[in-house]
């Protein structure tokens, strides 16, 4: 996908979610909820305008950084081997940041429904898109996992990146079955994304002390 397909996405798909909440200005209470507690139950509020404005606002600035990186990267023509993927990532980023908005608008019309395990299971599969960026991701200082010892070696860049592909896969999963366990699927969440991204940094280390004994 070319850089310019994917701002114009992600321009739109902002553009869209602004102007519904625009539209549903009028129904919308004054403040908003805008925090949930680890239950799920709303326990922070902000004022309408802000309610209305923050996230689109924050999405489109965050959206314009992450499309300005590859052009600062001093490895930018490594980011180039893997650009496609970077850019689906960014609507993938927007889409998910829009569905939180979503909900947010949802839940201060008055909709009832558990924030939290509305939200679970996109995380999980936000984890899962990652992970193909990741197993594609050439060495980069912006993008993927970068340690120490993965920015020093290609070698130890490609390989924990393969298996830090597969920890971000099956954390992924966790997350989502996480959703259906209720209160207990808290531990289960937070052992799935610790797993993720914690063991391809250990493995780097590894790998690094292998070629520098």
């Amino acid at each position: 996908m070319s850089t310019k397909t994917s701002l114009a996405i992600s321009f739109v798909l902002i553009a869209v979610a602004a102007a519904t909440g625009l539209i549903l200005s009028s129904q919308l209470p004054d403040p908003m909820p805008s925090h949930w507690n680890a239950a799920g139950e709303v326990d922070g509020y902000m004022s309408k305008v802000w309610g209305i404005w923050l996230m689109p606002l924050m999405t489109l600035g965050i959206t314009l950084l992450l499309a300005a990186v590859p052009s600062i990267d001093p490895l930018k023509a490594n980011i180039e081997k893997f650009r496609g993927l970077y850019n689906a990532f960014i609507i993938g980023f927007v889409a998910y940041m829009l569905y939180v908005y979503g909900l947010t608008l949802a839940a201060a019309l008055g909709y009832q429904f558990n924030m939290t395990a509305m939200l679970i299971p996109v995380v999980g599969l936000l984890f899962i898109g990652i992970s193909f960026l990741i197993e594609n991701a050439k060495r980069n200082f912006f993008i993927g996992i970068r340690t120490p010892w993965t920015l020093s070696s290609d070698d130890v860049w490609e390989k924990t990146h393969k298996l830090g592909a597969q920890t971000f896969r099956v954390g992924g999963v966790l997350t989502i079955v996480s959703a259906f366990l209720g209160e207990n699927g808290f531990w289960l969440m937070m052992a799935g994304l610790l797993f993720a991204s914690l063991v391809p940094v250990v493995y780097s280390y590894i790998l690094w002390r292998r070629e520098n004994p």
